[in-house]
């Protein structure tokens, strides 16, 4: 008997992030969705943010279907005061929060710097830099408050560790968060935040739907491993980053890329 409860046990597939709550913003598609639905599926509650409201919603209503906890709220990384209202949304609703996945980014205008609009780079700011940092400044202190302990994953690029020409915006707001990454470790781990950033490269998610052939092909050959990153592959490492798996990893950057940086 007691040989089969083992097995039993062994058999018993133990959620990593079971009694934990995330917030996941951009959640309504691409990585963020994964992402959502990946921690959802290790138990924890997720509070999914996004502009879109109609995909927002129907993510939630595909997690609650599967038996996991999420909520939806609407909200624009690039505005403080909707940082701090998914914030206390969370609190409001799972009375804790552990994990915050800062992905909400947009790529942005293409062209030279000196054709730049000055509007375009300011958008390109607001949500990509700014987004990241308004949501540290409001989700440290709540992690602290609430868990006591934590982890947060910043979504950068491997535009944070290479230029790309015509995306002056987004390769400075991508590097930025990599340094504000490093700045956010410096000031929280000791206290039981950790915080890092990852790097994914060229991912097939929506942002990429209005890319031509020709140039779709030109950055799928880009990557050594032949071919473009998958959202569900991302978010296994920031499940990893999320759970206490990765307890002694803070103040890092991760690329994910398929060998682009390799080159």
């Amino acid at each position: 008997m007691y040989y089969y409860l083992i097995i039993i046990i062994c058999l018993i597939k133990m959620n990593v992030l079971s009694g934990k709550v995330a917030i996941v913003t951009g959640a309504a598609s691409g990585i963020g969705a994964s992402t959502a639905l990946l921690f959802a599926r290790e138990g924890a509650g997720v509070i999914v943010t996004d502009i879109n409201e109609t995909e927002g919603k129907a993510l939630v209503e595909k997690i609650l279907a599967s038996g996991g906890k999420a909520a939806f709220l609407k909200a624009n990384a690039g505005k403080a005061e909707d940082a701090e209202k998914t914030v206390l949304f969370a609190l409001e609703t799972f009375g804790r929060l552990d994990i915050a996945v800062n992905n909400a980014g947009i790529g942005g205008y293409s062209g030279p710097i000196a054709e730049y609009p000055v509007d375009e780079w300011q958008k390109v700011i607001d949500i990509n830099l700014s987004g990241v940092f308004y949501g540290l400044k409001y989700q440290i202190p709540a992690i602290e408050k609430t868990a006591g302990k934590g982890s947060i994953i910043n979504v950068a690029s491997i535009l944070g560790a290479v230029g790309l020409a015509n995306a002056s915006a987004y390769v400075a707001s991508k590097h930025a968060v990599v340094g504000l990454t490093k700045v956010a470790a410096l000031e929280s781990s000791a206290k039981g935040v950790r915080v890092n950033s990852v790097g994914p490269a060229f991912i097939d998610t929506p942002i990429l739907n209005g890319l031509t052939g020709e140039f779709r092909e030109a950055i799928t050959r880009a990557h050594p491993i032949g071919r473009l990153g998958r959202p569900e592959e991302v978010a296994e490492l920031f499940l990893w980053l999320a759970s206490d798996k990765s307890s002694f990893a803070t103040g890092s950057y991760y690329p994910i890329d398929g060998g682009y940086l390799s080159q």
